[in-house]
C-alpha cells in the first residue's frame, strides 16, 4: 500500500515542542496492519531527513478489533522502533480486551468486547467466539499480553498532551480520570476551552484530521475504509501524512 505524499509545506501548529525533539503520533489502527506498514515507511523516510536528534513515536491506542489483522498490528508495534523510541498508549479496545482476558467468566465484559469488534481479534489469533473464554489468554503470545498490560494512558511533551480519547474539560491535566482518557467523547469534542495543552487524540473517527486550537484528532476511520493518519510535530510546526 502506497502512503499518500507528505505535504511539502508544513503548517503552523497550535502548540510547540522543545528544540531537538520531533514527535510522531499515529491514529487508531484497528487491525489495519498493512496501512500501519505504510505509515511506518513514511515516518522512517521523514526521520531520515529530520534534524531533531530526539524522535518519539506515539501510538494513540486501539491497535485491535474490527480490522483484519489485530495480531499483526501488535507485532508491528512490538518491533524495534523505526525512529527513536516508542510510546504505546492504551485505547478503549485494549481495555475491553484486557477485561475479558483477566476475567473470562465475566459474561457482560465478553459480550461488550465481542460486540465491538473482538471477534475479528480472536480470528487473527486462530480463535473464535465458540472457543471457551478461559482458553483465550493461553492462546495469545505472552509478549502480546505483556504489551497490552504495559500500555500507558498519556504522554506529554512541550505544549502537547497525547491520549487515546481526550480529557475532561475543566479538570487539571494531572487530575484526569483514567477512564476519561480512553473513553470520553463529550463534552471534550465540542469544548472550546484552553485545556492547558493541545490534546492529540484518536478514538472518534472523522473523515479528515481535526485541527483546532485546543485539540488535534487523528482517527480517520482506517478500519471503515478511510485512511490511517499520522502527524509529525516539531518546534512550532506540524505535518500530516496518510495511508
Amino acid at each position: 500500500m502506497t502512503p499518500a505524499p507528505m505535504p511539502r509545506n508544513p503548517v503552523q501548529a497550535p502548540a510547540s515542542l522543545p528544540p531537538g525533539l520531533r514527535v510522531y503520533a499515529i491514529g487508531d489502527i484497528h487491525g489495519c496492519a498493512d496501512q500501519l506498514d505504510a505509515i511506518h515507511a513514511r515516518i522512517a523516510e521523514d526521520a531520515a531527513h529530520a534534524p531533531e536528534p530526539d524522535r518519539v513515536i506515539v501510538y494513540l491506542g486501539d491497535y485491535v478489533d474490527r480490522g483484519p489483522d489485530s495480531r499483526g498490528a501488535i507485532e508491528r508495534a512490538l518491533a524495534p522502533p523505526i525512529a527513536g523510541r516508542a510510546v504505546h498508549l492504551c485505547g478503549n479496545h485494549e481495555e475491553m480486551m484486557l477485561a475479558v482476558l483477566d476475567h473470562p467468566g465475566d459474561e457482560a465484559a465478553i459480550a461488550l468486547w465481542l460486540r465491538n469488534g473482538g471477534v475479528a481479534t480472536l480470528t487473527s489469533y486462530g480463535l473464535s467466539g465458540e472457543d471457551p473464554p478461559e482458553t483465550w489468554a493461553g492462546r495469545l503470545p505472552p509478549a502480546h499480553i505483556a504489551f497490552l498490560r504495559g500500555l500507558v494512558r498519556r504522554y506529554q511533551a512541550g505544549g502537547y498532551l497525547f491520549v487515546h480519547a481526550g480529557i475532561r474539560p475543566g479538570v487539571a491535566l494531572d487530575a484526569q480520570d483514567a477512564e476519561d482518557l480512553v473513553w470520553i467523547r463529550e463534552p471534550f469534542l465540542h469544548s472550546e476551552a484552553d485545556h492547558g495543552a493541545v490534546v492529540v487524540h484518536g478514538h472518534t473517527p472523522e473523515r479528515a484530521p481535526v485541527i483546532r486550537a485546543n485539540r488535534i484528532g487523528l482517527d480517520t476511520g482506517a478500519v471503515y475504509g478511510g485512511k490511517l493518519t499520522a502527524a509529525a510535530f516539531w518546534a512550532d510546526r506540524m505535518a500530516l501524512f496518510q495511508a
